[in-house]
C-alpha cells in the first residue's frame, strides 16, 4: 500500500525521472518558461523551487549542490548570476503554472510553467491595478473628503496662474493691435 506517499513517479523509473526533471529545470532556467503537462509541471515546481532558494546564497557549497541536481554548468551560472538577483527579496513561490487546455493526441491537460519575476505582461498588470477592492465604510469617506480638499487646493492654486496668463495674453493682443 502507498499510504502517505505523495511523490508523483510520472510513470518512469527513478533514473529517467531524475534526468527528465533535471533537463526540464535547465530549460526553465534558460528560457524562463516552458510548455508541458500539468503533472510534470507540478513535479518540476517541487524540484526547482528549492534550487532557486539555494541559489540566493552564492557560495561554493550551494553551487555544488545545485550542480548535482542540474548537471549543466551554463544553467547553474544563469541561476546564480541572473535569477537569484531578481528573486532575492521574494520569500518563495518563484514559479507559476498557467493551464493552457488539452493536448490533441491524448487529451492530456497542458500548461505553461514560468518564473514569476520574468513575465513582463503580468508585472505590468499588477502595477496598473488601482487600490484595493475591500469595502470599508467610513475610511473610504475620509479618503474621498481628503481627495476633494486636494482638488479644491489645486483649483485655488491654478486659478491665479491662469489669471496671470490671461493678462499676459491680453497685453500681447494690445501690442499686436498697436
Amino acid at each position: 500500500m502507498r499510504h502517505g506517499k505523495k511523490f508523483n513517479h510520472l510513470g518512469r523509473q527513478a533514473g529517467h525521472r531524475k534526468a527528465m526533471l533535471s533537463n526540464m529545470a535547465c530549460s526553465l532556467i534558460e528560457h524562463k518558461k516552458i510548455n508541458t503537462t500539468v503533472a510534470k509541471a507540478k513535479a518540476l515546481k517541487k524540484y526547482v523551487e528549492p534550487l532557486i532558494t539555494k541559489s540566493k546564497t552564492d557560495s561554493t557549497h550551494s553551487r555544488r549542490v545545485v550542480f548535482s541536481y542540474l548537471k549543466q554548468k551554463e544553467a547553474v551560472t544563469e541561476l546564480f548570476r541572473d535569477i537569484a538577483v531578481k528573486v532575492a527579496d521574494r520569500p518563495g513561490g518563484y514559479t507559476r503554472i498557467l493551464k493552457t487546455g488539452f493536448r490533441l493526441g491524448d487529451n492530456a491537460e497542458m500548461c505553461m510553467i514560468e518564473l514569476v519575476d520574468y513575465n513582463d505582461n503580468m508585472l505590468k498588470e499588477t502595477k496598473s491595478k488601482s487600490g484595493s477592492r475591500r469595502r470599508r465604510g467610513s475610511a473610504k469617506k475620509a479618503t474621498t473628503e481628503t481627495t476633494a480638499e486636494v482638488v479644491e487646493e489645486t483649483k485655488a492654486e491654478a486659478a491665479p496662474e491662469n489669471k496671470t496668463e490671461t493678462k499676459k495674453e491680453e497685453g500681447n493682443e494690445e501690442e499686436k493691435k498697436d
